[in-house]
């Protein structure tokens, strides 16, 4: 290849993209990962172990800063309006990049214009869980009880317009038994009711269902992968069943549009690194976690994908979301 001007301008400018993602990534200001939960929930944990990571590796100081309120958006708005310096980091859950812009006409963001993708960190599976107290051993047996008795046909979920919400309108098209959504403010407040059997049924995390279906006090009927969960390995999936009710959730990290790549990339490996520490690993299933630690364009695709595969059901089952 006959080595000219341009292509010698070329290598230079990669060079000066990449020198200029090492320098901002090891830059002495201190990177703010921001989340939208209060201390001591699990994308809070999460996040500051990472965070006590990666500090290391980007050789700079890590903070985390707590905006919790309107279920992430808060958090959201504030990373949109900051420098596009590689110095400010949200960790989300995927219901604020995928299901609310879906649900919610009038959000002040858009995930696909005001973000860019650093690194899917970890995922999670959801369930369907009753109490134990009800008699019923399959989601063969929840579906006939709805079917016979209005009361019946009905599921709870921590929060409208999250992705619990619409595993619920998935299992009711897919039966083609009307079921009945019933919104709670957080899943604390949903297992006392759960367990005591005033509501018949709930789309939880599969980590908040785990202890409970162990000790006898819920039973998980189904959970929502591709495959059974390893922390509920017992458990059929609703594929398994016959039930196209498939949806995992997820941790991730974005940055302010417009950021460098090349410092989103040096974030992004970092980030990466860290979730495959076996320590790291360990930790988080014991949060019922499943690491992924992957690239900013592999999350970037897994959003996209998400996004499309979810539409649909919420639009069909009219839900319109208010801020």
């Amino acid at each position: 290849m006959k080595f000219t001007f341009n292509t010698f301008r070329s290598v230079a400018f990669a060079t000066i993209l990449a020198f200029t993602g090492t320098a901002f990534a090891q830059s002495g200001k201190p990177l703010k990962i921001v989340i939208g939960t209060p201390a001591g929930a699990s994308m809070d944990t999460l996040t500051r172990l990472i965070a006590e990571k990666i500090k290391v590796t980007l050789n700079r100081p890590v903070v985390v800063e707590n905006k919790a309120g309107a279920a992430g958006r808060i958090a959201a708005e504030a990373v949109k309006a900051a420098p596009a310096d590689g110095s400010t980091v949200w960790i989300t859950a995927s219901a604020n990049v995928v299901a609310q812009p879906l649900a919610y006409s009038n959000l002040k963001y858009d995930p696909f214009k005001d973000f860019v993708p650093v690194s899917q960190l970890a995922s999670f599976q959801m369930a369907l869980a009753v109490p134990a107290s009800s008699g019923v051993n399959s989601v063969g047996d929840y579906l006939a009880n709805a079917k016979k008795n209005p009361s019946n046909a009905m599921y709870a979920s921590p929060s409208a317009g999250s992705l619990l919400h619409f595993l619920g309108v998935m299992l009711s098209n897919e039966s083609q038994i009307p079921l009945t959504h019933v919104p709670y403010q957080g899943t604390a407040k949903i297992l006392p009711d759960l367990i005591g059997g005033q509501v018949p049924g709930a789309f939880l995390v599969i980590a908040d269902t785990v202890q409970y279906h162990r000790s006898g006090k819920l039973k998980v009927l189904a959970v929502s992968g591709e495959q059974r969960s390893q922390y509920l390995p017992e458990v059929p999936t609703f594929k398994e069943l016959g039930l196209n009710v498939v949806g995992t959730a997820w941790f991730a990290a974005y940055a302010p549009a417009d950021t460098p790549q090349p410092v989103v990339d040096a974030i992004s490996k970092a980030m990466a690194e860290a979730i495959t520490t076996p320590d790291l690993q360990e930790k988080l299933k014991g949060m019922g976690l499943d690491p992924i630690g992957n690239s900013s364009r592999e999350l970037g695709l897994a959003h996209r994908s998400e996004y499309i595969k979810l539409g649909p059901v919420i639009k069909a089952s009219g839900f319109k979301g208010e801020n």
